[in-house]
């Protein structure tokens, strides 16, 4: 798998137009200070005039040894500069999703518990109308509140401990979403069950046959949605990174493509693939701690 992301990143960036040693010669002086002479000494020193497969190889080679190259821009080792930039995303996308937990689930218990009434409407209007925008429209909004009109925190960056606000709750309301009418359907389908009924004939009220039977069985495929979108949330952290100017690997991402920066990419296309891999692991074990079934299942 690592060597196709890598490749396919590699073949991406070749076949786009315009010539690379002019964009990463750009990306290290500038373009007003970048000059024909500066571009021609790029080419050769990346070995851009050299057949394509060249540069795949030796990829390729330093792969199997771990070794993720250097920047074509900074000169800096990859591995170095996607491991100061991880722990930004890491804080962002576990920001957002807390954010997401906090508003969906119990907005979603409640809707489902409670079908049909004011709460379970006023959900999935929410629901429909955060679906229906798109995060970048939603995060100028958030910088136009918070930060124009209210100047309350900075627009962007990650000087202050305020600018991570907006960044997590835009990424965070995109998630909620989805989530919230998961844990309604969920709910829903727990309080419909045979085993919640049997908990109020016992002469459980809702709060305790909620806390004793309901949430458990309930989390089960919120657990398994929150899986689902981590692909979105991988995507979504481009898109917000880039726009509040957040110093993730999304963020870095962005640049490296303006700056045919070919070692970057594949190293931060790698790591997000893997990322996306060890994350959906992860939630499977969650999902097997959770439901006993599973594990027995695997056991039979």
């Amino acid at each position: 798998m690592a060597a196709l992301v890598g490749t396919l990143s590699f073949m991406m960036m070749r076949l786009l137009p315009g010539d690379m040693a002019f964009r990463v010669a750009a990306g290290r002086y500038g373009y007003d200070m970048v000059t024909a002479q500066a571009a021609e000494a790029v080419r050769l020193e990346l070995g851009l005039d050299q057949p394509w497969h060249h540069a795949l190889l030796g990829w390729w080679a330093r792969l199997l040894q771990l070794d993720l190259g250097v920047s074509a821009v900074t000169g800096a080792p990859v591995i170095d500069e996607i491991a100061h930039l991880l722990g930004h995303t890491i804080l962002l996308a576990l920001s957002a999703l807390g954010v997401s937990c906090m508003i969906a689930v119990p907005l979603g218990l409640i809707a489902g518990m409670r079908k049909g009434g004011v709460t379970d409407r006023a959900t999935l209007v929410a629901s429909v109308l955060l679906r229906a925008m798109p995060p970048f429209v939603l995060g100028i909004m958030l910088v136009s509140l918070l930060s124009i009109d209210w100047n309350l925190m900075r627009a962007g960056g990650h000087h202050e401990h305020g600018t991570l606000i907006a960044p997590a709750i835009t990424l965070g309301l995109a998630l909620t979403a989805t989530a919230m009418r998961v844990a309604r359907d969920a709910m829903a389908s727990v309080s419909d069950s045979a085993y919640f009924q049997f908990a109020r004939t016992k002469g459980l009220n809702d709060r305790q046959a909620l806390l004793r039977h309901g949430i458990r069985n309930a989390a089960i495929p919120l657990v398994a949605y929150v899986g689902v979108q981590l692909v979105y949330l991988v995507e979504g952290v481009v898109v917000i990174e880039t726009l509040f100017a957040w110093p993730g690997i999304g963020h870095a991402l962005v640049h490296a493509i303006f700056g045919r920066d070919v070692p970057m990419i594949q190293g931060t296309a790698l790591v997000m693939g893997l990322l996306f891999v060890g994350l959906n692991t992860l939630v499977d074990l969650v999902c097997a701690w959770i439901d006993p079934r599973l594990r027995i299942a695997r056991r039979v």
